[in-house]
């Protein structure tokens, strides 16, 4: 499997609840690790921008509002198969449906104070991470001092 990056946002239900380090640590746990972090209160203009695919659905003011309402940490990370791996660990969208020991299942309110986010695809992750992390090169990269 190819060493892949992803992007995550930690949402402002998960910072609010203290679970930044338990998250971070779950990525850890399954081999994804950080290679950019950012703790950011985002402005209307950014959520909007970074929302812009779901402009034309009701949830979108929603979203734009909650994900306005405290700070975020934005992620990039790193490993085999990123994408898919973090997707496995987030769980489904709704925590209702989502597996147990997933993160939304054990963090999550509901569909929309869901704690995190995560890319769904290579396209989606290079365009996520570069809205937030401009300077960072989407391709995989050499540790320094990896043995």
């Amino acid at each position: 499997m190819a060493i892949e990056r992803t992007f995550s946002i930690i949402k402002p239900d998960g910072v609010e609840k203290g679970v930044i380090g338990r998250v971070i640590a779950r990525f850890e746990s399954v081999g994804l690790k950080p290679v950019a972090i950012k703790l950011k209160r985002l402005s209307q203009a950014e959520a909007e921008g970074f929302y812009a695919v779901h402009k034309a659905r009701p949830f979108f003011a929603d979203l734009v509002k909650f994900m306005t309402s405290g700070p975020v940490v934005l992620m990039v990370l790193e490993g085999e198969g990123a994408i898919a791996k973090n997707r496995e660990v987030m769980g489904a969208t709704d925590p209702k449906k989502a597996a147990p020991g997933t993160l939304r299942a054990d963090f999550a309110t509901d569909i929309e104070k869901n704690t995190v986010h995560g890319s769904d695809a290579p396209e989606t992750a290079k365009g996520e991470i570069s809205y937030f992390f401009p300077e960072i090169d989407v391709h995989a990269y050499e540790w320094v001092g990896k043995r």
